[in-house]
């Protein structure tokens, strides 16, 4: 250590300080003069002469100055991307272009090799390590940022930092605080982009939609999306291969630079437990081959869905409605036909004589409610409030289809009025009529919706609603509820709330709720017979009753949401529970014992959803582990219990066959003050890091001129002066 005192003068204090010593000294001499050089007043002139001198030296703002040598070496942190986007295969060697691309992190070996950084280790202490993200499991992101600062906090001599990545950050706080820490610390940063930052020509299986579960013999329509960067339009032919060596082919033509969505139709065989295969060919240019497979696992199911239609007068919409659901094998429907001009329920094969008492309500999957209400001889208060606790906890799906007569209006008072998705026109109880047909218009979220999807893809589904027959009757609806989805509107129809709303969407509890505000998808038959008409009343029975069939037993039954869910994800457990009797279970203990892929096994109890639940029982999970999780859930006070599986897909943050981000880390390195080395080559590397200056002496400087001490002092002889002045009697 080295200290110097160091002053700061300017011309001004210099000038002062000296003229205001030289004038103290002055006087000081010719007061000594007049004492006849007495010995007392010698020493106080003398003591305002030191006064006078230290002021002096103030007004030149001293300071101390302690230089310290650094007794250990400084740190080169070198730090490796080890996240999954390092897998990309984009790294064509100059010297063989033609050469298949290496994947980024083929590239890191030689460069973080100890033996390449030796030469800098007389002067350096090398650190090498890896860094993702803190998340589980940690290949699965990317935090730029919470490596830089586990780095600062860990290493406080720091000389530099070479930083290895594609820079692809995507989990975290922005990388950029790091860097400005770093910078306050005058730390550089050195960031060597590993990989292309263009893409190179590449097919890319982007999506493969496939559902939770199929019903055995009934087809199946499978959307998938391919996103291509090949530079010329290319014809190629993708398989889907299922468990039982069934390859099922499907040729296309994809556009040049852009993104194709289509489907591939395959009819499921047996009741099981499978896994799909989409796999595209290697075509034209394409360079990289890794993302051009995605699996799915599926569940085959044997299909029985029971359907209720509630209903007063059989108009056309709901006889043509129960001829369709009644055709299809994996239905089973019963009508209640409360027709005023009978007296009676009408009767018949699948006719109910009543509305179903509790226990036999909870068997059905979706309900139909018609233009009925709360009028006698209809719905009473009783079966309204049924309705409701089904649909919240037992997870059944309903549709409301209003009629002319307006009966639907008469629930607005019941406890069915939240579950409707829409806010009806009380000025026009029998909504509105007219000659010329209208149009149903699907919205955006309606044209993404499989419910609506008429067609294999997206733009042919919405080309289907545009050309099929119009209505003449809708319902008096105002207004979408807050919470709700709109599918459809009227093509010409609006309010000052905008488009009638015609086909609406909501969840209530555990169900679901879809509302029809058209009376006329009867005639979507003319001139196709079934085709589309067939097509959206199974959907709808099957969208509705999905989370309701996830998995079932005897006396519990299973299902969630979100029904695809990701690591991470929060995923809410849902359970019906049925005591031996058959009653739906309103307390006790529900256990759900979960294993993941890796063995690691937890344990969550589920609890009643409220005091009214009606056999409902609920938690929250959020895996953090892909793959096939084993659920064993139990009810002891109910002997009832269930075994399934639930699949969790890894996280899609981490994307392989994209271009780095070769600007991210040119910025991280100029707020640092650093350097973009855009070389792989470890000679080069080095030689650009031998360069790095020798660490700097650390300096202290403690300013005397303001510090309390020297004030003090000051003050002090100050004070001395004047006492001893009094002592001596001069004034």
């Amino acid at each position: 250590m080295k200290s110097s005192l160091v002053f700061h003068p300017t011309p001004l204090s210099l000038t002062a300080g000296i003229g205001l010593v030289v004038v103290i000294a002055l006087l000081s001499y010719l007061g000594w003069k007049r004492s006849n050089y007495k010995r007392t007043t010698g020493w106080l002139e003398l003591l305002r002469f030191g006064i006078a001198t230290g002021i002096a030296l103030t007004l030149n703002q001293p300071e101390w100055h302690q230089t310290f040598t650094p007794d250990t070496k400084p740190v080169l942190a070198i730090l490796w991307d080890n996240s999954r986007s390092m897998e990309t295969r984009d790294v064509i060697d100059p010297a063989t272009p033609a050469s298949e691309p290496r994947s980024r992190a083929e590239t890191l070996p030689p460069l973080i090799d100890p033996n390449l950084w030796q030469p800098l280790a007389k002067r350096l202490n090398i650190l090498i390590g890896p860094f993702s993200s803190a998340q589980t499991p940690p290949e699965e992101g990317t935090d730029i940022n919470a490596a830089l600062q586990s780095l600062l906090e860990q290493q406080p001599n720091l000389a530099a930092v070479l930083l290895l990545s594609d820079g692809d950050w995507n989990t975290g706080t922005p990388p950029a605080q790091a860097a400005t820490r770093l910078r306050m610390r005058d730390t550089p940063l050195f960031t060597v982009p590993i990989g292309s930052d263009t893409k190179l020509p590449d097919l890319e299986l982007t999506a493969f939609d496939v559902p939770t579960f199929a019903i055995a013999g009934k087809p199946l329509r499978i959307p998938f999306t391919i996103t291509s960067s090949l530079p010329r339009d290319e014809t190629l032919t993708v398989e889907l291969k299922t468990p039982g060596g069934e390859i099922i082919s499907k040729t296309l033509t994809l556009p040049a630079m852009a993104t194709h969505q289509d489907s591939i139709a395959w009819r499921p065989a047996d009741p099981g437990e499978t896994t799909l295969t989409l796999t595209l060919p290697k075509t034209g240019a394409e360079r990289y081959l890794e993302n051009n497979t995605l699996s799915a696992p599926l569940t085959i199911r044997k299909e029985q869905l029971r359907v209720l239609l509630v209903e007063t007068y059989p108009r056309w919409e709901y006889r043509y409605l129960r001829n369709a659901l009644d055709r299809d094998p994996g239905i089973d429907v019963h009508c209640l036909l409360l027709h005023p001009g009978l007296g009676k329920p009408a009767t018949g094969n699948g006719y109910l004589p009543a509305f179903p008492k509790d226990d036999q309500l909870a068997q059905y999957d979706v309900i139909f409610l018609g233009d009925i209400g709360l009028t006698p001889g209809q719905l009473t208060q009783e079966n309204v409030v049924a309705l409701q606790k089904l649909i919240r906890d037992q997870a059944t799906g309903l549709v409301f289809l209003p009629g002319i007569h307006g009966h639907q209006l008469t629930l607005a008072n019941t406890p069915l009025a939240d579950l409707l998705p829409i806010q009806w026109d009380e000025t026009q109880p029998r909504g509105w009529g007219s000659t010329t047909p209208g149009k149903i218009v699907l919205t955006e979220t309606g044209a993404q919706s499989l419910l609506t999807k008429l067609g294999d893809t997206d733009e042919l589904s919405t080309s289907v609603w545009a050309t099929l027959p119009g209505f003449q009757w809708h319902a008096p609806a105002l207004r979408a509820k807050a919470g709700s989805e709109v599918l459809a509107t009227h093509g010409s129809e609006s309010n000052r709330f905008g488009r009638i709303p015609l086909i609406v969407t909501k969840t209530y509890g555990a169900g679901k709720i879809l509302y029809m505000g058209a009376d006329g998808a009867w005639r979507w038959r003319r001139g196709v017979e079934d085709r589309h008409h067939y097509r959206f009343w199974g959907q709808v029975v099957r969208w509705m009753a999905y989370q309701r069939n996830m998995a079932g037993g005897d006396r519990i039954r299973l299902f969630y949401t979100p029904d695809r869910p990701k690591t991470g994800d929060t995923l809410t457990l849902n359970a019906n529970v049925m005591t031996l009797s058959g009653e739906p279970q309103r307390d006790g203990a529900v256990i759900a014992q979960i294993a993941t892929p890796t063995g690691k096994t937890s344990s969550i109890r589920l609890t009643p959803a409220g005091d009214e639940a009606w056999g409902l029982f609920t938690a929250t999970f959020t895996p953090t582990e892909p793959g096939e999780h084993q659920i064993n859930l139990t009810s002891p006070s109910a002997n009832a219990s269930l075994e399934t599986k639930l699949s969790v897909q890894g996280s899609t943050r981490e994307k392989l066959g994209q271009p780095i981000k070769k600007e991210l880390l040119r910025e991280l390195a100029q707020i640092t003050r650093g350097q973009l080395l855009e070389t792989t080559d470890p000679t080069a590397l080095l030689a650009t890091l031998t360069n790095l200056p020798e660490p700097q002496p650390t300096e202290r400087r403690i300013p005397l001129w303001a510090h309390p001490v020297w004030a003090g002092i000051l003050l002090t002889l100050m004070a001395l002066f004047w006492i001893g002045r009094k002592a001596t009697g001069a004034f």
